[in-house]
């Protein structure tokens, strides 16, 4: 049998023998029709034998048998499948006719294999060769009704005996044909159904084990079939995400993309393509989540209509079919791709501000170190007084402090940017220190006409923690108050306890910070609004340092101001801390609008540091 198949198959037109179905319908086709010319061919010399020179009828009956070679050579050759059912059943109906006018017309035993021409047309699958062979037969039985009408017909000169027999042959023959043929669309039909099978389950296999999800969806949206790859996406059973149980889950925010992008692909014929979230039941760790929290992933969908050759038909609803992929990942890298991005243009932002302020900041007493020293050492020259040589050199010792505290205030900050700024935690009294450090900016604030409050309980428990770096936040603070405080105003020390933190406050009636200046506040070389921004001079690392250093002590700073109203900065210590394994720094920015002299007013928009 293999080696019939293989001997068929070597016949088969090349287009057949990539599709199963197809060389499977070519060899039913060929395999009959060699089988039986070979046996006729087989069988007439023995006929000749027996009965001696044949008829024209006997001859045409031959031919006839001998003419399927010629169709299954045409088969091969073109694969044209239906044209050659088509030559068959002219074949058929010209062999039927040519031995039923010569035999009786529409009496003759050969009149009933008309019958057996639509049957074995049938076999085709084709309506057209269907058509064409019932058509062909009736015009056949007609033409032969219409000669034996007419006595255009030749009357045989039989008996009744040899009548009946001929009548009983062509019956049996017939039969048996169309038995065959019977045999035969059923054995097409089980090779139909069986390879229908094994692709069903060929596609199942691969929809079952692809991570992407296939679905077929309506264009509202609802799902007509899902993928099993949805339950490891999701983590939900397919029952549930059919229908509209996906769109449910849908996040809400992105549910107008989903619809659209699948009534646009319903509408057209181009293949669309959209990214939104899903709710997924279980995390991707695969642990619960907590406080009943939802977990949405991202997911891919491209999606495009279905083909012609779909279930669809042109009157029900368009349908479209989509693939999704779970892309979390990807928007996981791109988001971390945006936040460097705006890490490495803050960076440069800084460095930008670093340089534009160290210019001002350096040169300036660079300028004044150079210039009075060369006034001194000309002093011969200029014919200087030792009044004017002490002020020169008091500026040139000035501004020298002035570089100093520049270069300490950089140290610092690049310290605890680096992380090796090490702080010291002791017990201390927060009042003393409170107080001292307001009697040093004392001299300061009355130089420049300003009021400093210092409000110091006198029951302030002692805390734990580095009375140095306590020292210079209120240094800093303070002496940003005074600075962009005008004169006649009053800056307010205080602090209180609250809870288990002491709360220390520093406010000033000056020039205070634009609402949009205010999330900004504790950059380094930072410093907010063009009214005020180079009138003083500074660096823009004391709020800065001071960030950083509550952050060491674990420890919230916030900052509270309104434009021409003055600011307030409130800073929350630990009383008892200990130093963390990885220290964090939080800073808080209020809501514009706080005066100075309100400073319990709530309202807070925390930002982390």
């Amino acid at each position: 049998m293999n080696i019939i198949r293989d001997c068929l198959d070597a016949l088969l037109h090349p287009s057949a023998r990539y599709d199963v179905l197809t060389r499977a319908r070519h060899r039913a086709f060929i395999a009959p029709r060699l089988l039986g010319s070979l046996a006729a061919l087989a069988a007439f010399p023995v006929f000749l034998a027996t009965r001696g020179a044949p008829t024209a009828i006997e001859v045409a009956a031959f031919a006839w048998l001998i003419a399927p070679i010629l169709l299954s050579w045409f088969l091969s050759r073109t694969g044209r499948y239906e044209g050659a059912y088509a030559l068959s059943s002219l074949a058929l109906a010209g062999l039927v006719m040519t031995v039923a006018a010569n035999t009786g017309g529409i009496e003759s035993f050969a009149a009933i294999w008309l019958v057996v021409i639509p049957l074995e047309a049938a076999l085709s699958a084709s309506r057209r060769v269907v058509t064409f062979a019932s058509v062909l037969a009736l015009a056949c039985a007609g033409l032969l009704i219409l000669l034996g009408q007419f006595d255009m017909l030749p009357t045989p000169d039989s008996s009744t005996l040899l009548r009946g027999i001929c009548m009983a042959f062509g019956v049996a023959s017939g039969t048996l044909y169309a038995a065959g043929l019977a045999f035969s669309a059923e054995s097409l039909a089980r090779t139909s159904v069986s390879l229908l099978s094994v692709e069903e389950d060929r596609y199942r296999l691969l929809a079952r084990n692809m991570s992407d999800v296939i679905s077929r969806h309506s264009r509202n949206g609802a799902v007509q079939f899902i993928s099993p790859a949805a339950e490891t996406m999701l983590g939900a059973p397919v029952a549930r995400l059919v229908g509209h149980g996906l769109f449910d889950r849908v996040h809400v925010a992105d549910r107008p993309a989903y619809l659209t992008a699948l009534s646009d692909a319903a509408r057209g014929d181009e293949e669309r393509s959209v990214e939104f979230r899903v709710r997924r039941d279980t995390p991707r760790g695969g642990e619960r989540l907590a406080n009943n929290s939802v977990d949405f992933i991202w997911v891919e969908m491209r999606c495009r209509p279905l083909g012609q050759g779909s279930v669809t038909t042109a009157s029900s609803e368009a349908e479209v079919v989509a693939v999704m992929r779970d892309v979390t990942d990807r928007k996981v890298q791109e988001q971390a791709l945006d936040l460097a991005r705006t890490a490495a243009e803050q960076a440069d932002a800084s460095k930008s501000r670093f340089l534009a302020t160290m210019s001002h900041e350096l040169r300036t007493p660079l300028n004044a170190i150079i210039g009075f020293s060369e006034m001194i050492v000309q002093e011969d020259a200029l014919m200087l007084d030792a009044a004017r040589r002490k002020e020169y050199a008091q500026l040139i010792n000035d501004s020298g402090q002035h570089l100093l505290s520049v270069v300490n205030g950089i140290l610092d900050m690049s310290k605890m940017e680096s992380g090796s700024f090490e702080i010291s935690p002791e017990p201390f009294t927060p009042r003393a220190a409170l107080l001292n450090c307001c009697n040093l900016l004392a001299l300061k604030a009355r130089e420049n006409g300003i009021e400093l409050v210092t409000r110091a309980p006198q029951d302030l428990p002692d805390m734990t923690g580095d009375p140095r770096a306590f020292k210079q936040i209120l240094l800093n603070l303070v002496s940003n108050a005074i600075k962009f405080t005008e004169r006649g105003g009053t800056v307010t020390v205080s602090a209180a306890v609250e809870g288990s933190r002491l709360v220390l406050r520093v406010s000033d009636t000056g020039v205070g910070i634009a609402t949009d200046d205010l999330a900004r506040v504790g950059s380094p070389f930072f410093q907010a609004g063009k009214t005020y921004q180079r009138r003083h001079e500074g660096t823009g690392l004391g709020l800065s340092i001071v960030k950083s250093l509550v952050g060491l002590h674990a420890g919230e700073m916030s900052v509270q101001s309104k434009l021409g109203e003055g600011t307030t900065v409130a800073v929350a210590l630990p009383l008892a801390f200990t130093p963390p394994a990885q220290p964090s720094s939080n800073i808080a920015t209020l809501t514009p609008g706080l005066r100075s002299g309100q400073p319990d007013q709530p309202s807070q928009v925390k930002k982390s540091a």
